[in-house]
């Protein structure tokens, strides 16, 4: 199962990754991917246990970003990579078939590209500016994302797309109407001063709109 609702952990000079995570749990975040870049291994298996702990104290799914040795080192739920990371197919090899793997897309043509080598999810984006992420891709808005929706859609594509990037509770309705499965985000959540509250009313969006393409959907 892939939820609807995900957050990516992020550090910065006022908190690290396992604070933000536990803030994640306790709003009530079911879906929580370790993304630590600049760090050796060894580290980062180090907060992946430590965040593997915390997520089974929640029922909750950790998902980590890069690194397939550690995802299958602390059994994880899932791992992510992007567009320049590891390959999905030697992914696989290393973490086996019983952990999901999400992949990052930009495009349409990326889309097919990640589903053809296996991906169980793809993380769409970037919605807009974000100063979580180096080597940002072109930024999408509504009407990257429409158009690109359109295109799942006309290919009868079911597979989960997450939005992600920079991504706001106000931008949830018009994003929904494209088509996204669900969101991701970051800094929304880190910086929220009540998550609780945050993460409620970004679930009852979510529930609010079934995953169905809608009848008709025009580029803004």
């Amino acid at each position: 199962m892939v939820d609807r609702l995900h957050y990516i952990s992020q550090e910065n000079e006022k908190t690290d990754h396992i604070t933000g995570i536990l803030s994640a749990l306790n709003a009530g975040v079911k879906w929580i991917q370790l993304r630590v870049k600049n760090k050796p291994q060894d580290e980062v298996l180090a907060l992946a246990e430590a965040a593997n702990r915390h997520c089974k104290k929640f029922a909750a799914h950790l998902i980590i970003n890069d690194f397939p040795d550690v995802a299958r080192a602390v059994s994880a739920y899932g791992l992510h990579l992007g567009l320049n990371d590891m390959s999905i197919t030697n992914a696989r090899l290393i973490v086996g078939k019983e952990i999901k793997i999400g992949g990052t897309a930009n495009t349409f043509s990326e889309v097919q590209k990640r589903l053809q080598a296996g991906a169980d999810y793809i993380g769409l984006g970037p919605f807009r500016f974000t100063t979580t992420k180096q080597q940002l891709s072109p930024i999408l808005g509504i009407s990257g994302y429409t158009k690109v929706m359109n295109q799942v859609r006309s290919a009868g594509i079911t597979t989960p797309i997450i939005a992600i990037g920079g991504i706001e509770i106000s931008d949830l309705p018009a994003l929904l109407k494209t088509g996204i499965y669900g969101v991701a985000v970051s800094g929304t959540l880190t910086h929220s001063k009540d998550p609780e509250e945050t993460v409620r009313l970004m679930y009852q969006q979510l529930e609010k709109a079934a995953f169905i393409f809608p009848k008709t959907t025009t580029l803004c």
